[in-house]
């Protein structure tokens, strides 16, 4: 039962004619495009698993069916595997039949990265077909294959896979001209939903530029032959403007010839009115041997204008200031007002310092610093909603900005991440430091009055939040609040109210890691959109799946394990979903603004405990 070409299949007919045995196809030329296998099951055939090829029996039918697979094998080697899953009754191809298996359908579990995208080209409906439910699952899957595919093939790759399902004469020989046509409109539909789908990951790939304008004069070339590609050509027009500038004229309006040139031009411009923002850094810069004011910057930001920001926030003269940058060999270099803090990689130089003139830091350790003791607590005369607004719409610019390929670049790299990963390391970077903000300001607080202030100021700027839907911001302060160093202040503690005690009490609940946060999901999953997650936890979904299944099982991408990866990445974007009538309309004051943009933060253990001790020593 082996072909010349190394393909192979079993099935059994239908239940009714099971007496016939088991057959085998053996012509090759019936099984030249994978659609062959959903038009059998569709007929009623069921296939079998080829039996030397050996998977986890996993369930994924009603009680007492078992699973159905079929294995695909090119010259010996298993490429593809399939398991049958209930198609739409309401579809077309399914309308009217009354066959057990006549409502089934194939999606991949696993195969190689060519023979996964071939599958997925041929389950993608387009036109009349793309509100069926089946249509809807096709576009799903194309949506994971795209989220994920660069664990398991490069750019380039996918660029000459999608040229070669593209070209008719280069890659498939003849076919029927409508075949073709459908063909080539699916593989336009994906590159359309890659680009969008990445927005500027790809922009600055050659490659990519490169496989555009060659896509773009195929086009050209087909819509003479195909004049029905005219409408794609038009909007693949649009796509190419949002990255390049294109001819907008029609193919009809010029000679053929002509036109089979290469209409994009070399030099690649933005789109007018669009111009490319220029994302912020998170910049700090120490005022102490164990602490550090954390700013958000422009990346053009000077020496003296972050010295005019670290002399409001620490009530200090500019003019008595100098910013010095500590090498990570050890030097010191002082930096001139105008010098600029950050290279074209937006990468500083070193350790940001501000110094008196005579290079002393600016304030001592913080343990031995009795001017903290004079200082008033700023936090104590805003109110508490303004600072929710301001935390909650800073953390919204920054996860606004994440793209879903960041979580997938960030779980498999395990790397530097090459800028790939920026917008969430920030996002993560800013959760830990609101924790540490809240920890440092209560323990920066000698008056046992105004500490029993600003335990209740942050328990209600975490119920704020949580109620502005900004659960990251609302976690990092429980947390803060729960720490060692503040939960162990019995004497603080024992003068909270017991209202505010309640609140926090019931704020806590949503932290609870049993039943693996069982009140968290609870409680988000009720939320609408746009709202802000939790991202750490996010992030721990993610590399459990990750950790917990095998990318490759036996040379094959487990595209079972992608799907999943690609379902919880996905709760990013239905969280960016922004509603009308969401907005926040943030506070105007300045000082709102500083005492949540400039936070002074307690980055050494050791500091904080010894604040802690000496506020209640232990007894």
């Amino acid at each position: 039962m082996s072909w010349g070409c190394g393909l192979k299949y079993l099935f059994s007919l239908p239940p009714a004619l099971q007496q016939a045995g088991v057959c085998a196809l053996r012509a090759p030329e019936d099984f030249s495009r994978l659609d062959v296998v959903q038009r059998l099951a569709k007929d009623g055939y069921r296939f079998l698993q080829n039996q030397n090829y050996r998977l986890p029996d996993r369930s994924a039918q009603a009680q007492g069916e078992s699973v159905v697979r079929v294995c695909l094998k090119e010259r010996g080697q298993d490429v593809l595997v399939l398991q049958r899953v209930p198609s739409d009754p309401a579809s077309p191809q399914t309308a009217g039949v009354k066959d057990d298996d006549s409502d089934k359908r194939y999606v991949v579990v696993s195969g190689t990265p060519h023979k996964i995208l071939e599958h997925l080209l041929s389950d993608l409906r387009l036109d009349e077909h793309q509100g069926a439910t089946e249509g809807k699952e096709a576009e799903m899957l194309l949506d994971d294959f795209l989220l994920t595919y660069l664990v398991f093939m490069s750019t380039s790759e996918l660029c000459q896979a999608l040229l070669g399902h593209y070209c008719t004469k280069r890659c498939r020989g003849k076919e029927e001209g409508k075949e073709a046509l459908y063909r080539k409109r699916k593989v336009l539909h994906l590159v359309s939903q890659w680009s969008t789908l990445y927005k500027d990951f790809l922009r600055e790939e050659e490659n990519v530029k490169l496989f555009m304008k060659t896509l773009y004069r195929y086009v050209l070339e087909d819509v003479y032959e195909f004049p029905m590609l005219e409408k794609d050509l038009k909007e693949f027009q649009k796509l190419l403007r949002r990255r390049h500038t294109v001819d907008d004229y029609s193919p009809h309006q010029k000679n053929k010839a002509l036109y089979q040139q290469l209409s994009l031009k070399e030099n690649c411009v933005p789109l007018r009115g669009s111009p490319v923002e220029t994302k912020d850094v998170m910049c700090r810069v120490y005022v102490s041997c164990d602490s550090y004011l954390s700013m958000r910057v422009k990346p053009a930001v000077v020496a003296q204008e972050l010295l005019h920001i670290v002399a409001q926030r620490m009530d200090r003269s500019e003019d008595d200031m100098m910013l010095v940058v500590q090498t990570y060999s050890g030097e010191k270099r002082v930096l001139q007002p105008h010098d600029s803090i950050y290279s074209e990689s937006l990468v500083a130089p070193g350790r940001l310092i501000a110094c008196r003139r005579d290079l002393s830091e600016i304030l001592p350790p913080l343990t031995e610093c009795p001017e903290l003791g004079q200082k008033p607590v700023r936090l104590l005369g805003i109110n508490t909603w303004d600072v929710a607004v301001a935390l909650t719409n800073f953390d919204w610019n920054l996860f606004n900005s994440i793209h879903e390929q960041e979580l997938i670049f960030y779980t498999f790299s395990r790397q530097a991440s090459s800028g790939h990963t920026v917008a969430l390391e920030f996002l993560l970077q800013r959760c830990n430091e609101v924790q540490q903000w809240v920890m440092s300001e209560v323990l920066l607080c000698p008056s046992l009055g105004k500490r029993v202030q600003l335990l209740k100021k942050f328990i209600k700027i975490a119920a704020h939040c949580k109620a502005q839907r900004n659960l990251n911001s609302s976690f990092a302060i429980i947390m803060g609040l729960n720490t060692a160093a503040v939960s162990r202040l019995n004497q603080t503690w024992e003068k909270v109210p017991g209202k505010f005690k309640k609140l926090f009490s019931e704020l806590e609940l949503l932290t609870d890691p049993s039943m693996n946060h069982k009140a968290y999901r609870d409680a988000f999953k009720k939320m609408k959109p746009p709202k802000i997650p939790f991202m750490p936890l996010l992030l721990k979904d993610i590399t459990f799946i990750h950790e917990g299944n095998k990318t490759f099982h036996d040379n094959l991408v487990n595209f079972e394990k992608l799907h999943m990866i690609a379902d919880t990445v996905r709760l990013i974007r239905h969280c960016q979903t922004d509603q009308a009538g969401n907005e926040l309309s943030p506070c105007d004051s300045a000082e709102v603004r500083s005492s949540v943009h400039y936070l002074h933060i307690i980055d050494n253990q050791q500091t904080l405990f010894e604040l802690s001790h000496r506020l209640e020593p232990r007894v």
